[in-house]
């Protein structure tokens, strides 16, 4: 009986992880003007998994995903042109509305700041 509490602790902290599963539109302001990209996630606990689309990389699978209480981080990997490329997001959940900071990996770019709601 003593693993008990431990066992409610773990299913109190699970069930506090917001569910992001389905689509998201996010736009955001770029260095080139406005961007649009759409998520579709799909979400198992706290781990999180999916694809992107964009005008500007295509279509992109999310790696890494998860979610910890009101924050979700992924990976993903995309291509401009010739250059491939891996774009970490970093962002946090209110409701239907996800507050995304992306970046380069290698951090060879200033943060993207993107809104996305669920559709």
């Amino acid at each position: 009986m003593k693993w008990l509490p431990a066992l409610f602790a773990l299913f109190a902290f699970s069930a506090l992880a917001a569910d992001i599963s389905g689509n998201w539109k996010a736009t955001a302001e770029g260095p080139n003007g406005a961007m649009e990209r759409t998520f579709t996630f799909k979400q198992d606990g706290t781990k999180v998994t999916g694809e992107t689309t964009s005008s500007f990389t295509g279509k992109s699978t999310i790696t890494d995903g998860k979610v910890e209480g009101d924050t979700v981080t992924f990976t993903i990997a995309a291509k401009m042109g010739d250059q491939d490329m891996k774009l970490n997001y970093k962002g946090k959940i209110a409701g239907s509305e996800i507050k995304f900071t992306s970046q380069m990996a290698d951090g060879g770019n200033a943060p993207i700041e993107w809104t996305a709601k669920k559709q």
